[in-house]
C-alpha cells in the first residue's frame, strides 16, 4: 500500500492544479483582472460588469465599496500630508443582502494598511500560521522588506444569484509595494471577533482551540461546526501560481472522510506534535474553485488612490503591484447553505490579511492589516416616542430606528393590540402592552435578533415621589446579594426586583411589600444563581405606588462570582425631540466626561460635569441643533465607561 501513496498524491495535486484559471474572468458578475473599475473589464469598456470602484465607466455594473469622503481624504493627502501614514476602512456601499443585476450581496471592506513605521506588523522572529493569536509578537513600529509591505486590501462576498442558497463567492484583493520576484499572503477568516489593540500589541477575541474556532464532524463525515479558514495566494513576479485553501481541524479529524470536501495530504499547527492545526482541503468534484491574476500594465489605484511606502500619492499601481483572487466557497464544500439548516448563516466573522517570507505555509509572518469584521449586520432596536400613557389611550406608533432596507421586520404581542400591518419597520398600536418586533434578512432566513417595547398605561394621571437611591449588588460566590435604599417610603406599596439576560426583556424575581417606615428606608434580598447562570444579568428595582404607579430604578449589570458593574446611565426621552436628559448614579463625587459624536466616529462636543455620590439628572442639549440620526453618548468617569445609542427625531 506505501508504494501508491507517491501516485494516489500525484493525483491529488492533478485536481489542485486544474482546479484554477490564471487569466482574466468573470464570476458572479464580478471582474477578477486585477482592475478595480466596474463598467471595464480587460483593460476595455464592458457595461455591466461589477467591481470595487466605478471611474465614470458607463452601464448598469455597480461598485461594491464606499466612497463616502474619497475626495477629502484625497485632498487632505496634500494638505495635511501625516494623514498618508494612517489607516482606514470603508464597508459596502449597498445594504446587506441588496439583489443588485440578479446578484445577492452580502459584504464588502476595503481596508488601507498603516504606512511609514507600521504599527501593524510581525516582529521578526517565529511569528507563524499555526500559532495561536496569543503568541503572535508585535512591535510597536518596524519596517518590513518591500515584497511584504501591504498598502491596501478588498474583500467581498456576494451569491451567483438572488437567493441565500445559490453559489456563494469570495473575493479579495491585495496592493503590496513590490512588483517583482515572488509573493505570499493569507486571507485568514476568523468564526469569532479577532481583535488588534495597538497600544499593547496584542489580539484577543480568538478561538478556544489553540487560538482558532475549528472543524468539527460526525461520525459519517458531515460537518457539524464550521471552524476558521485560511486562503493562502501565492503571486511570481507574471502570474498567480497557488491558492490553497485550509481548515482548523483537530488532527484525530482527519481520519474522517469529509462529505463537503477532500482532504488534500497537509497539516500543520504548532510544532510537530500540534493537536491543531490547518489542513488544507479539495473539492469533491472536478473543475475550478478559484482564479487569480495580477495587473499587467497600470491601472488606476481606486477612488483613495494609493500611498506608497515611501508616503508618496499616486493614482496608478504599477505592473504588478495589485493581485486578485476568487474562490467558490460553495464548491469547495463550506457554504454554510450546503451544510447548515440555516441558509442564511455567514461563513466566517472577521478577516486577518498577511503577508509570508516565503512559500512555506509554516513561513515567518510579516505584515498584517488589523482584523476587521465582516457581516455585521445591525440588529433591530426599537423605540417608541411615548410609551407611558395616562388618561386617554391613543394610537401610537413605535418604530425600528435602526432599519436596513433590505430586512423584514414582523411584530407581535399577546398582550396589546396592533392596527394594521405587522411587517413592516413601523408599527401603529392602540393599547397598552409588550411588542415585539423580529428581523430577517431574507424571507427564506430565520429571525437574527429581536427587540421589544413596552406601553405602559394608567387611567390616572399621578406622580410617584419615590426615589430609589444607594441600589447595589454584590458577590459571594454564586449569590447575588441586592440591596437598596429609599425616600418617601410611605408612599410606596410594593417592590419588585426584576432580572433580564439581554437588557431587554425583563422577568420578576420577587415582589417584596413595603415597610412601614417613613421617609428613608433600607431594603435587601439574597438570591441563589445556579451554576449554569449567563456570565451576565441585569437588574433593576421597581416601586409600585400606593397610588397604582410603577417607577424603575437604573440597571445594573452583575456578572455571577464577581462584583457588580457600574450603574448604566439612562437617557430619556430617548427617541429624544426637544430636551434630552440622563439619570447618571457615581459612587463618588467626582467628574465625569461625556461624548456625543455621531456614528461616523466624529466628536460633537465633550462635557465635563460635576456629579455629587448617588443619582444625578443631567441635562443634554447640546445635540438640539443637529440633524435628526443616530449619535453615540460615552460617559467617561470613576466608575468606569460605557456608550449607548441616542436617537434624535427632527
Amino acid at each position: 500500500m506505501k508504494k501508491l501513496l507517491p501516485f494516489l498524491f500525484l493525483i491529488v495535486n492533478i485536481q489542485f492544479v486544474t482546479g484554477q484559471i490564471t487569466t482574466v474572468i468573470v464570476k458572479a458578475n464580478f471582474g477578477i483582472e486585477a482592475d478595480l473599475r466596474s463598467n471595464y473589464y480587460n483593460f476595455a469598456p464592458l457595461a455591466g460588469v461589477d467591481d470595487w470602484f466605478n471611474n465614470g465607466d458607463p452601464g448598469a455594473g455597480k461598485f461594491v465599496i464606499d466612497t463616502t469622503g474619497a475626495t477629502a481624504i484625497v485632498a487632505a493627502y496634500t494638505s495635511d500630508p501625516a494623514t498618508r501614514t494612517t489607516s482606514f476602512s470603508r464597508s459596502m456601499k449597498q445594504p446587506a443582502y441588496s439583489v443588485l443585476n440578479n446578484k445577492l450581496l452580502m459584504d464588502a471592506v476595503f481596508k488601507r494598511d498603516f504606512h511609514g513605521d507600521d504599527s501593524t506588523v510581525f516582529a521578526s522572529g517565529s511569528n507563524k500560521n499555526g500559532m495561536t493569536p496569543a503568541m503572535w509578537s508585535c512591535p510597536i513600529a518596524q519596517g518590513v522588506p518591500d515584497k511584504n509591505d501591504i498598502l491596501d486590501a478588498f474583500t467581498h462576498v456576494r451569491r451567483d444569484g438572488p437567493t441565500p442558497t445559490d453559489s456563494l463567492w469570495m473575493f479579495g484583493g491585495l496592493s503590496i509595494e513590490n512588483t517583482t520576484g515572488n509573493r505570499y499572503f493569507d486571507f485568514e477568516l476568523f468564526q469569532t471577533d479577532l481583535v488588534y489593540n495597538r497600544s499593547t500589541q496584542t489580539f484577543s477575541g480568538y478561538g478556544p482551540d489553540a487560538g482558532h474556532t475549528s472543524w468539527t464532524f460526525d461520525a459519517a463525515g458531515n460537518i457539524v461546526t464550521p471552524g476558521d479558514i485560511i486562503f493562502t495566494e501565492e503571486f511570481s513576479s507574471s502570474s498567480l501560481t497557488l491558492v490553497e485553501a485550509r481548515i482548523w481541524v483537530n488532527q484525530s479529524d482527519l481520519s474522517i472522510t469529509p462529505t463537503a470536501f477532500d482532504w488534500g495530504g497537509a497539516f500543520n499547527g504548532d510544532g510537530s506534535g500540534a493537536v491543531y492545526g490547518y489542513a488544507n482541503i479539495l473539492p469533491k468534484t472536478a473543475g475550478e474553485f478559484y482564479t487569480g491574476i495580477q495587473n499587467a500594465a497600470d491601472t488606476w489605484a481606486g477612488a483613495f488612490a494609493l500611498v506608497r511606502a515611501d508616503n508618496s500619492v499616486v493614482t496608478d499601481y504599477l505592473p504588478g503591484q495589485f493581485m486578485e483572487f476568487s474562490v467558490n466557497l460553495t464548491k469547495l464544500g463550506i457554504d454554510p447553505a450546503t451544510y447548515s439548516s440555516n441558509a442564511c448563516a455567514t461563513p466566517f466573522k472577521s478577516v486577518l490579511i498577511k503577508t509570508r517570507a516565503s512559500t512555506s505555509f509554516t513561513a515567518e509572518l510579516k505584515d498584517f492589516i488589523a482584523p476587521f469584521r465582516l457581516f455585521d449586520y445591525p440588529q433591530v432596536n426599537a423605540n417608541a416616542y411615548l410609551n407611558y400613557f395616562c388618561g386617554t389611550m391613543p394610537s401610537t406608533t413605535i418604530e425600528v430606528t435602526n432599519p436596513l432596507i433590505t430586512s423584514t421586520y414582523t411584530w407581535t404581542t399577546t398582550d396589546g393590540n396592533i392596527v394594521g400591518s405587522t411587517t413592516d419597520s413601523t408599527v401603529t398600536v392602540n393599547a397598552p402592552g409588550t411588542y415585539y418586533v423580529t428581523q430577517q434578512m431574507h424571507s427564506v432566513c430565520p429571525s437574527i435578533a429581536i427587540d421589544s417595547v413596552a406601553i405602559m398605561f394608567e387611567p390616572v394621571c399621578t406622580v410617584l415621589n419615590v426615589s430609589i437611591t444607594k441600589f447595589n449588588i454584590s458577590s459571594n460566590g454564586l449569590e447575588a446579594a441586592i440591596s437598596w435604599q429609599v425616600n418617601n417610603n410611605e408612599l410606596g406599596a410594593n417592590y419588585v426586583i426584576e432580572y433580564s439576560k439581554d437588557n431587554r426583556v425583563f422577568n420578576k424575581l420577587v415582589v417584596i411589600p413595603a415597610n412601614e417606615k417613613s421617609g428613608i428606608a433600607d431594603y435587601s434580598f439574597r438570591e441563589l444563581l445556579n451554576s449554569d447562570e449567563p456570565a451576565a444579568i441585569y437588574y433593576r428595582i421597581g416601586v409600585i405606588g400606593k397610588n397604582g404607579v410603577t417607577k424603575y430604578s437604573n440597571t445594573i449589570l452583575f456578572h455571577p462570582g464577581k462584583a457588580a458593574t457600574k450603574n448604566i446611565p439612562v437617557i430619556f426621552p430617548n427617541p429624544a425631540q426637544g430636551e434630552t436628559w440622563m439619570s447618571l448614579q457615581s459612587s463618588e463625587k467626582t467628574v465625569v466626561s461625556i461624548y456625543l459624536s455621531d456614528m461616523s466616529g466624529r466628536i460633537i462636543k465633550i462635557l465635563k460635569i460635576p456629579v455629587k455620590k448617588g443619582n444625578n439628572l443631567i441635562q443634554i442639549n447640546e445635540l438640539t441643533k443637529q440633524t435628526g440620526g443616530m449619535y453615540i453618548v460615552k460617559v467617561k468617569g470613576i466608575d468606569g465607561e460605557t456608550s449607548q445609542k441616542l436617537l434624535l427625531k427632527k
